[in-house]
């Protein structure tokens, strides 16, 4: 039975991700990627940078079923580890040592907003905790900006979201740079990207 998921979504931006990821990724080491959904990101990734090892993870058993089951398919068991049952906001995060001691990079995308703001704080704090000093996070998704949505469709979304769960929603960009500062990263840059989200790009002190 094939257990993989495909997520609509993750083919519309795993290019243009793909392409930022070339400009900022390490030459080698290891990369965390948090909330790894359905693996197809994670797949494409390693594929993609065959110099990296690239670690995917998530709290929801489907999900790690569905990303061991792209590894498999896409014929990368012998290069890519399987995925990792790791909730955020459970710290500290249990990584295996020879990701641990490789870990060059943490990679987030669309998690912030289809979670509490707690997991904000917990992905920026406990990144900090791990990586390297000069080594990025990189967090794509939605963001609200001076207090604003960026567009109509953010603002129906960001209704959506809240009306599924109210401590869901787009968090404020100015916030999640605060916290980001607090916890020991400068912000490299914030960049447009396609469907009206933004990638952030921390650089660990």
């Amino acid at each position: 039975m094939d257990q993989r998921l495909f997520f609509p979504a993750t083919e519309r931006n795993r290019g243009p991700i793909g392409d930022l990821l070339n400009q900022l990724l390490p030459a080698s080491g290891a990369v965390l990627e948090l909330a790894s959904g359905s693996g197809e990101h994670a797949t494409c990734f390693q594929q993609r940078f065959p110099h990296l090892r690239w670690q995917a993870s998530d709290p929801d058993r489907d999900h790690r079923t569905s990303i061991n089951a792209w590894i498999q398919h896409q014929g990368l068991s012998q290069v890519m580890p399987s995925a990792l049952n790791i909730d955020v906001e459970k710290r500290p995060w249990t990584l295996p040592q020879t990701i641990r001691g490789a870990l060059k990079a943490v990679v987030c995308i669309n998690l912030l907003h289809i979670s509490p703001a707690s997991c904000t704080d917990a992905v920026l704090e406990e990144s900090a905790l791990l990586l390297p000093s000069g080594a990025p996070l990189i967090i794509y998704g939605p963001f609200m900006r001076n207090g604003a949505h960026t567009s109509a469709s953010n603002a129906a979304f960001d209704q959506f979201l809240r009306e599924r769960n109210h401590r869901w929603g787009l968090r404020e960009l100015n916030h999640v740079t605060a916290i980001a500062a607090k916890a020991g990263f400068k912000t490299e840059n914030v960049l447009p990207m396609p469907a009206n989200n933004l990638s952030l790009v921390f650089q660990r002190a």
